[in-house]
């Protein structure tokens, strides 16, 4: 997940290109991309799972933990992400949560398959405008998903970035330490895994 910064609008991120590059445009609009190698931080590789239906997957999830991320530094609590698939096969990504200063933060995607089997996907948050651009793209696969696609365990494959997603903003504890366990086993660091606070119970 992402959420945009009050100062990367169209007007400065193209500023950012002339000035800095693509290193500085991406640093602007999202996540470093990753590669489909990953870097284990721990034993295991992360492993995305066969396949997803994105019709399935589309809708809302409610994240319940993450690992600590520099664009939701400022997300306090009801942190969400609402995905609807195009007629084009892509998928609109919207991020959502309440910031630090209790005013709600918006941040609006696009995600398209990485292979066919769904549970790989490419992300960027770039302007519409610019989403052409081959940079400012995040891998985003999905590690573990249940078979009522009711809870689903999201990562990079560097193992830098981690989200327990679930369709209602709870958890029970068992659900958590099945994903948890599933998430270090596949070598992401999970004791800095920082649960969400959810308000809308």
């Amino acid at each position: 997940m992402r959420f945009s910064k009050k100062y990367c609008t169209t007007k400065n991120i193209a500023l950012a290109t002339i000035l800095g590059g693509a290193v500085a445009l991406t640093a602007c609009t999202t996540t470093p991309t990753t590669s489909d190698t990953a870097t284990s931080t721990g034993v295991g590789k992360a492993q995305a799972v066969q396949s997803v239906d994105l019709n399935r997957y589309a809708g809302k999830w409610y994240e319940i933990a993450r690992l600590p991320m520099f664009f939701q530094r400022n997300c306090a609590s009801d942190v969400t992400a609402t995905y609807t698939l195009q007629p084009t096969g892509k998928v609109e990504v919207n991020n959502q949560c309440m910031g630090k200063d209790g005013k709600p933060m918006q941040s609006i995607g696009e995600a398209t398959k990485n292979g066919d089997s769904g549970s790989k996907l490419k992300v960027t948050f770039l302007p519409q405008a610019l989403r052409w651009l081959s940079v400012g793209k995040a891998d985003y696969w999905v590690l573990d998903l249940d078979p009522n696609y009711n809870h689903a365990l999201v990562g990079t494959p560097n193992q830098k970035y981690l989200w327990i997603l679930s369709r209602t903003p709870t958890m029970d504890e068992a659900t958590y330490q099945t994903m948890v366990a599933t998430a270090k086993s596949q070598g992401y660091d999970v004791s800095k895994l920082q649960k969400t606070v959810q308000n809308s119970r």
